[in-house]
C-alpha cells in the first residue's frame, strides 16, 4: 500500500485515479478535506477495494501514527498543501500551519515509523515531497530556467512556505537517513482543479457571461503542465528517482497568461458558442496582485536524461482536454462552488473589476 496526503485535492486526486488505473497496488488517502479538498474528486472510486480514504489533518501526528502503525504503507506521497498564492497574501497564517508545521509532523511520524521497520522494507521505504517552481523566484524575460540547483528566492507566503517545507524534507533525509524524494513542478492545469485557479475561473466565468479577470497586463509567463503528465512523472520518481534527489517536472509550454485566456476562449467558441460575440470581449484588465512574479520557467532535463520522462500533451491538447471537461462535468462543479468559493472570488476580484478596460 501507499499513502497520499491531499489526495482530495486537484493534483492529490488525478494521481490517486492514475495510479490505481496504472499499478494493481492499494492507497489510503490522508485528506482534511478542507475548501479545496472534495471527496467528489474520487466519487468514481468508492467502490474499489484497492481504495481507502482517512479524514486526517497531517497536522495531527497522533492520527498519522496510527494509520502508519496499521497500514504499514511502503510509501508515502505528501500532496497536501495550501496553495493558492492570492489566499497566501490575505492569510498567510494557515500556510505556515499547513505547509510547514503540517509537513513537519508528518516527517516526524514517518521517521518514527520507517526507523521501526526491519529489512528489506526500511530500505524500500520512500517519502515523496511534491512541491512547486514558486520556491525559485521570479524569472526576467532571458533569464535560463529554473534547474535543481537554482538558489531558493520565494516572493509570496505561499512560495516561502513550501521552501521551508522542501527544505525540512531535505534535512530529515541528511540529518536522519530518511529515503526521501523531491519533486518540483510548474503550473498545473487539467480535471478536478478547484475554481480559484486561472484556468478553471476563465471557463466558468465565461460561460455565465462574467467578467475574465486578467491580473496587470496579462504578460505574467508561466510554465504549464498537463496534471496527467505530472501524475506519470510522479510515478516515474518514485520507481526509479535516486534518493536525496530533487526532480523539476515542466510541460515546455511557456505561455503568458493572456495567452492561455485566449486559448481557453478559443476552444469555449468552438465547443460552445455563445448566441452573440466571442468569449474573449469578456477579459478585463484588473489590478496587479502584490509582489506578482514575472515568470516561471523549468528546465526538466534532469528528469528527462535520468527517469526518460518527457510531457505526452502539448498546451494545445491539454487544454482542449481541460474545457472539455469541465464543459461535462457542471454537477461537479456546482457541488464545489460552496458560498465560501463564490465569497472569496467576490472579494478578491470585486473590487479589482471596476473601472477597469476591456481587452
Amino acid at each position: 500500500m501507499i499513502f497520499v496526503t491531499g489526495g482530495a485535492g486537484f493534483i492529490g486526486a488525478n494521481f490517486v485515479h492514475d495510479w490505481l488505473a496504472a499499478e494493481r497496488e492499494d492507497v489510503l488517502v490522508i485528506d482534511k478535506l478542507t475548501y479545496a479538498g472534495n471527496l467528489d474528486n474520487l466519487a468514481g472510486l468508492r467502490d474499489d477495494p484497492r481504495f481507502a480514504f482517512a479524514q486526517v489533518d497531517i497536522c495531527d501526528r497522533a492520527a498519522l501514527t496510527s494509520l502508519l502503525s496499521q497500514h504499514r504503507p511502503r510509501a508515502l506521497l505528501h500532496f497536501a498543501a495550501e496553495s493558492h498564492v492570492d489566499r497566501s497574501i490575505s492569510g498567510p497564517g494557515e500556510f505556515i500551519r499547513t505547509n510547514i508545521n503540517g509537513t513537519f509532523e508528518l516527517l516526524e511520524a514517518v521517521r518514527a515509523h520507517w526507523s521501526a521497520l526491519d529489512e528489506p522494507r526500511r530500505s524500500a521505504f520512500r517519502f515523496l515531497h511534491v512541491s512547486t517552481d514558486e520556491v525559485y523566484g521570479s524569472l526576467g524575460e532571458n533569464d535560463p530556467a529554473f534547474s535543481e540547483t537554482t538558489p531558493y528566492a520565494p516572493n509570496s507566503p505561499y512560495a516561502a512556505s513550501k521552501a521551508a517545507s522542501d527544505h525540512l524534507v531535505r534535512a530529515y533525509h541528511h540529518t536522519y537517513g530518511l529515503p526521501v524524494l523531491t519533486t518540483n513542478c510548474s503550473n498545473n492545469y487539467g480535471p478536478y482543479q478547484f475554481p480559484e485557479k486561472l484556468i478553471p475561473l476563465m471557463i466558468l466565468s465565461a460561460l455565465e457571461d462574467r467578467p475574465l479577470p486578467v491580473y496587470g497586463d496579462g504578460a505574467n509567463v508561466r510554465d504549464w503542465l498537463y496534471v496527467g503528465d505530472h501524475c506519470a512523472a510522479i510515478r516515474r520518481v518514485l520507481a526509479e528517482g535516486r534518493l536525496g534527489e530533487t526532480y523539476n517536472i515542466g510541460g515546455k509550454s511557456e505561455k503568458r497568461n493572456l495567452e492561455v485566456v485566449h486559448a481557453v476562449c478559443a476552444v469555449l467558441d468552438e465547443l460552445r458558442p455563445k448566441r452573440q460575440g466571442r468569449y474573449a470581449e469578456q477579459i478585463r484588465f484588473v489590478t496587479d496582485r502584490p509582489g506578482h512574479d514575472r515568470r516561471y520557467a523549468i528546465d526538466p532535463r534532469k528528469i528527462e536524461g535520468e527517469l526518460a520522462w518527457r510531457p505526452a500533451q502539448t498546451f494545445e491538447a491539454g487544454i482542449r482536454l481541460t474545457v472539455q471537461w469541465y464543459l461535462d462535468n457542471a454537477a461537479w462543479t456546482e457541488r464545489v462552488r460552496s458560498g465560501d468559493y463564490r465569497d472569496w472570488i467576490d472579494k478578491n476580484y470585486g473590487q479589482r473589476l471596476g473601472g477597469q478596460a476591456q481587452q
